[in-house]
């Protein structure tokens, strides 16, 4: 177990965030680690492994590549998974699951193909110990995943079991919220981890202030105060490798004993100041209780309020703010507070919501890797998916009234209040910067699952709060 091959998949356009988290994890580097698309590929030891699980805040999954080859029918696929050695991975005790994905294979049933690799593995386990181990599709002890092309097959046994951005402690949720993974992300574009400033005449580094006018249940102000106060992101889960062979309680003890005691000390967080707000005080009561679990309620603060009343939550003058915001988009979304209220006085649909946010963000099998739909190395057993091997569009052509005024506004009221702030907002409108009339500085392509978004960045100066001159 000192050299292992393993894959860390991630969303689309995430890749060299991740690699760079992963160097900065295990010091890998060069031909150790290499990009690619859809996530990274390291040699690295199973120490490392553990330690990718607990620490990496971007990645889908840790993977251990078990076998590459070469295949034609799903005969070969039986025989390449008989050839594995899955007897030192787990035991016929224990159950496992098959997830296969494909990039244009020639086999016409995957079903068949995840069959064929069942079979295998329950073969050569009655024929090595005369015992066959049992199959569980919803809590397997060992998942087993095998990615299809045109001519090759690779086969990986999972090590994180719940997919990575399950935390743990976000347990209050609105409409399918932002997943921890690609807030994370945000955050890692947005390059406010390396705002900490030097300390100063006996104070304490801090960071730049940090705010989300649209927090939901408060996932990218929660991850951006774990960053903050050095929290390892799996610090309060279990992973799949607990339940694997190669494990040891000694080992896996040391790593958490290791990572709790960089956790910031209460005195050490005086001087973080992050924030979130959102126009349903439903959504505020749920972000405190997350950030309470998540172990950084006293570094966050959530208030209730309207993004286009809301004024800076803070003063600092040694360095001027950064916004992050991932608002709700598309025709299925009625927006709340003044653009709301405004839209329905205009005649914007008669189904705009007075309270609450309802979100357009939806999870899917849908692997930008492949380019495929036919499973993925995430699964959340979403009902409300779009077709496989579809990308969903989000609806931003035409998308009501209530977004036509919210973004003008929003715009309006950064510039006139928040001069010097530094905004990020996440969107799948590729014309945004034109409707809210600001200019981006930076735009970097990510994936909200299936859809397809940009990360602009605005720097906002002072415009609307010109007061014009006397006639």
């Amino acid at each position: 177990m000192n050299q292992l091959q393993l894959f860390l998949p991630c969303a689309a356009g995430v890749e060299d965030f991740l690699a760079q988290e992963v160097h900065e994890i295990t010091g890998l580097q060069g031909e150790d680690l290499r990009v690619m698309r859809g996530g990274v590929n390291l040699r690295s030891s199973w120490r490392d492994a553990m330690r990718l699980n607990l620490y990496s805040r971007l990645c889908q999954r840790v993977l251990v590549q078990l076998h590459v080859g070469e295949y034609r029918n799903e005969q070969d696929l039986y025989e390449a998974a008989s050839n594995v050695a899955w007897e030192i991975w787990f035991t016929p005790k224990e159950s496992f699951k098959i997830e296969i994905t494909a990039q244009h294979s020639p086999l016409q049933s995957l079903n068949f193909a995840a069959l064929k690799i069942k079979d295998a593995i329950a073969d050569r386990f009655r024929f090595k110990t005369g015992i066959r181990p049992d199959v569980n599709t919803q809590w397997p002890d060992a998942r087993i995943y095998a990615h299809l092309t045109t001519d090759t097959v690779t086969i990986y046994i999972d090590t994180s079991g719940e997919p990575l951005f399950k935390r743990g402690w976000r347990q209050d949720t609105g409409e399918a919220p932002l997943k921890e993974t690609l807030a994370a992300a945000m955050i890692a574009a947005s390059g406010w981890a390396e705002t900490i400033y030097e300390e100063v005449e006996g104070e304490e580094p801090s960071f730049a202030p940090f705010y989300d006018p649209c927090c939901g249940s408060g996932t990218i102000a929660i991850e951006a105060a774990q960053i903050a106060c050095n929290i390892a992101p799996g610090s309060t889960r279990r992973f799949g490798f607990e339940k694997l062979l190669p494990y040891q309680q000694h080992v896996w003890d040391a790593i958490k004993s290791e990572a709790a005691q960089a956790v910031l000390t209460p005195a050490e967080r005086e001087n973080i100041q992050i924030f979130g707000s959102d126009v349903s005080f439903r959504m505020v009561d749920f972000a405190t209780r997350n950030a309470e679990r998540a172990g950084v309620a006293d570094v966050v603060q959530f208030r209730g309020g309207d993004a286009l009343q809301r004024m800076p939550p803070c003063e600092n003058k040694k360095k001027n703010g950064i916004m992050i915001v991932n608002p709700p988009y598309g025709d299925r979304i009625g927006i709340s507070g003044v653009a709301g209220q405004n839209a329905r006085r205009s005649g914007g649909r008669e189904n705009a919501q007075q309270n609450g946010r309802q979100n357009p963000r939806q999870s899917s099998n849908y692997n930008p890797r492949t380019g495929d739909s036919s499973g993925d190395f995430e699964q959340d057993n979403q009902s409300d998916q779009p077709r496989f091997g579809q990308r969903e569009l989000a609806q931003t052509e035409n998308a009501g009234l209530e977004g036509s005024e919210f973004f003008p506004q929003l715009a309006t009221h950064w510039k006139k209040n928040y001069a010097g702030w530094t905004s990020y907002v996440l969107t799948p409108d590729m014309k945004l910067p034109t409707k809210m009339r600001l200019k981006e500085s930076r735009r970097v392509p990510m994936w909200n699952g299936p859809i397809e978004c940009r990360l602009f960045r605005f720097d906002m100066v002072a415009g609307s709060a010109r007061d014009k001159k006397p006639e």
